[in-house]
């Protein structure tokens, strides 16, 4: 035989040869089949002894059911990863982090009229799964509880429930008030919500669903960014209720546990909670931007000069703040006259001539920037579509705003809601926080630095804290936007010390929170047996005395209230951290 004929033979079996190892599969498949029915029966048999007909019966029925259902679950092929996991239809239940602050993940969790229920053998030690599900709550949610004297009971029962439907894959349950506000929605629902995730990796990296307590909002987007976001979209729970009445729903698994993981939840060390012990921040960011269609912006692992040159024009960009004053804003747009002139007289130019970085600075009103319009598509929807045929193509307002903010190397604002863009900006950019004035004392309020010290991938900077009661400057603006452009170039390092990201009065709240343990315990422990007035906490009001931290405390709806704490140690912390101080204004 010549080699191309024996290459041929050797490529292409005969037929005999293929049909002999298509009967050797099915008789192996019909021989196992055989042993698990003489199991079957074994078990069957041997449960007749000792065990009267009536509930023989009962039991044979059961364990037939219990197979039939286990069969369906089997669902395998070669080489997917399309199993049923979950081998037991009992409640599973695993818990992580501090009692006080814990999340946990339910396998086999039920819902039926209008609330969750666990079902348990009887004697089955599970862990303390109190959980808190909203920012907002200072109670633990409850769950329900049924136990079974025996596992066949539990089983039985639930094979019994006709109506009976599974909601499968992780579900990643919440509750969120205000979510009409975006920075509310991401950081006071959403996120504590994904850190309560990522505890239980690596789901916070996979599709998973959103189940949330939320009220009705005709035109709150934020929805949209939540479905898009976990990839499996949202159910609400008031639809779950209405549809949970005398029917039982059963979520493979489901996460709960983000109530005091929120952007408003004072940390000790005044961290965006898991910011930076669980790199939640850029975990966050980076699937924002991964589920929302855009590519991630450069990397910068060790400094923020990586990837950059001497002569880059870098893009500040100054957000509109509803704080700014008129004056404020002259002073702003004299800034952004002198830099920008700057930056074109110098462009061409040699950098041995140049003093200063080059940086190009814009004003941004966030709600002017509008994504693509669906109706300047000519694209018809069927009948059947679940959504519009250019839902996955087609930017919305939110993604042309997160590409703006991919884009800046220097993120300028006031406190609120224009701060809670800051998580979404590339390594290596700058925050400058140029605060605003609070009360009548017109003191110094920064308010949100814990989100710039729980972004460990980022630089913050503040306006001066003694010299912004004057309004804001154009010297001291274009020396704050200068000195970030220097940093950028010359290359800080990453990540950064959460400690150098907060202002003065934020250093003092964390240094007061290590010596006196009761004033720390008293502005972070959300539970009921604290005021909270003194969980409701900003550093710039404690600094400066105001309302709750006054001698006396004050007046509010008839009562008076008043947070204690050692002034001795706070006046000398004030004073090393040269913060000056006015008699409070009631």
């Amino acid at each position: 035989m010549s080699n191309e004929n024996k290459a041929k033979s050797w490529i292409y079996p005969s037929i005999r040869t293929i049909s002999i190892i298509f009967l050797t599969i099915i008789i192996v498949v019909i021989i196992q089949n055989i042993i698990i029915n003489v199991k079957t029966d074994k078990l069957l048999l041997s449960n007749k002894m000792n065990i009267k007909d009536d509930k023989f019966i009962d039991d044979t029925i059961a364990l037939r059911s219990a197979i039939k259902q286990m069969n369906k679950q089997r669902i395998s092929r070669t080489n997917s990863t399309f199993n049923y996991q979950n081998k037991t239809f009992e409640t599973i239940i695993q818990c992580v982090g501090p009692l006080y602050n814990q999340s946990c993940l339910y396998k086999n969790l039920y819902y039926v009229n209008k609330t969750f229920m666990i079902l348990a053998v009887k004697g089955r030690q599970l862990p303390n799964y109190s959980v808190r599900t909203n920012a907002f709550s200072l109670y633990d949610k409850t769950i329900k509880k049924r136990e079974f004297k025996s596992y066949p009971d539990l089983e039985k029962f639930v094979l019994n429930l006709i109506d009976l439907k599974r909601v499968p894959s992780v579900t990643l349950y919440f509750g969120q008030l205000w979510h009409q506000n975006i920075g509310h929605a991401l950081f006071d629902g959403l996120y504590p919500a994904y850190v309560a995730l990522i505890r239980f990796s690596p789901r916070h990296l996979q599709p998973f669903r959103i189940l949330t307590e939320i009220r009705n909002c005709k035109d709150c987007w934020s929805e949209d960014v939540y479905s898009r976001f976990s990839g499996l979209g949202i159910m609400k729970i008031a639809v779950l209720d209405e549809m949970s009445k005398q029917k039982w729903f059963l979520f493979d698994e489901i996460i709960m546990g983000s109530g005091k993981l929120c952007q408003r939840c004072v940390q000790s060390n005044l961290q965006l909670p898991g910011g930076v012990e669980l790199d939640a921040s850029r975990l966050f960011r980076d699937r924002m931007y991964q589920q929302h269609g855009l590519i991630q912006s450069t990397i910068r692992k060790n400094s923020s000069s990586e990837h950059r040159k001497s002569s880059d024009i870098l893009q500040a960009y100054i957000i509109h703040n509803k704080r700014f004053t008129t004056n404020d804003r002259i002073e702003i747009n004299d800034t952004m006259n002198e830099l920008n002139n700057y930056t074109n007289f110098y462009l061409n130019k040699t950098i041995k001539k140049r003093k200063w970085p080059l940086i190009h600075v814009t004003y941004l009103h966030y709600n002017k920037i509008q994504g693509q319009d669906p109706n300047s598509f000519r694209i018809n929807a069927t009948p059947i579509d679940s959504r519009s045929p250019i839902y996955e193509l087609i930017d919305n307002n939110f993604m042309t705003q997160l590409r703006t903010v991919r884009q800046m190397d220097i993120h300028i604002t006031g406190p609120g809601t224009g701060q809670m863009y800051q998580t979404f900006l590339s390594d290596g950019s700058v925050t400058i926080n140029v605060g605003g004035l609070k009360s009548k004392n017109k003191f110094t309020s920064y308010m949100e630095q814990h989100m710039t010290s729980g972004t460990p991938y980022i630089k913050g900077l503040y306006y001066p804290i003694n010299k912004r009661s004057k309004g804001i400057k154009k010297d001291e603006l274009i020396k704050l936007i200068r000195q970030a452009g220097q940093l950028i170039l010359q290359g800080f390092s990453l990540p950064v010390n959460p400690r150098e990201n907060l202002a003065l009065d934020g250093q003092l709240f964390v240094e007061m929170c290590e010596k006196d343990k009761k004033f720390c315990s008293l502005v972070t422990d959300r539970s009921p047996n604290n005021t909270f007035a003194c969980v409701d906490f900003w550093p710039e009001d404690f600094v400066h005395e105001h309302n709750q931290w006054k001698k006396g405390g004050y007046i509010r709806n008839g009562r008076r209230v008043t947070c204690p704490f050692n002034r001795s140690l706070f006046y000398e912390l004030r004073e090393k951290y040269g913060i000056k101080y006015k008699d409070p204004v009631d």
